[in-house]
């Protein structure tokens, strides 16, 4: 059987949902499952998706979207793949801004022929983690 991108993804059936700078054609090519989905953070919430095309528009809005993110909840960061669109992004330097912020990374995958995605979540106590592109500033024990 061929997984959906939201299947390799772990998106679940109903969970709060928010989605930042993403275009319909994107979330097509993801077909989500329903999902309870959020036009502003009021709350703590499951899955949030960022779509960004520069380092600049990653710092405005992860550190402000993580502080909504549940404890075992998942943000997904999507850029243009191969600089395209201008971007200034790839995954050595979204990883990089992830652990800068506090959170970890697990899986990459394509999102459609534009778009990259790399999951971010908040890592485990205990755990360490090493990673040549990116450190934890915090330590968490």
């Amino acid at each position: 059987m061929i997984k959906t991108v939201s299947q390799k993804m772990g998106i679940k059936e109903n969970s709060s949902a928010l989605f930042v700078n993403a275009e319909k054609e994107v979330l097509a090519s993801i077909n989500l499952p329903n999902l309870d989905i959020h036009e502003k953070i009021e709350q703590e919430l499951d899955y949030i998706h960022l779509f960004v095309i520069t380092q600049k528009e990653f710092i405005d809005y992860f550190p402000k979207l993580k502080k909504h993110l549940k404890p075992k909840g998942m943000l997904w960061v999507s850029w243009p793949k191969g600089g395209k669109i201008g971007t200034d992004l790839n995954i050595k330097s979204v990883i990089k801004l992830g652990y800068d912020f506090g959170l970890v990374e697990s899986t990459c995958l394509s999102i459609n022929s534009i778009w990259s995605g790399l999951k971010f979540t908040h890592p485990k106590k205990g755990k360490i983690y090493n990673n040549s592109f990116g450190k934890l500033k915090e330590v968490f024990e």
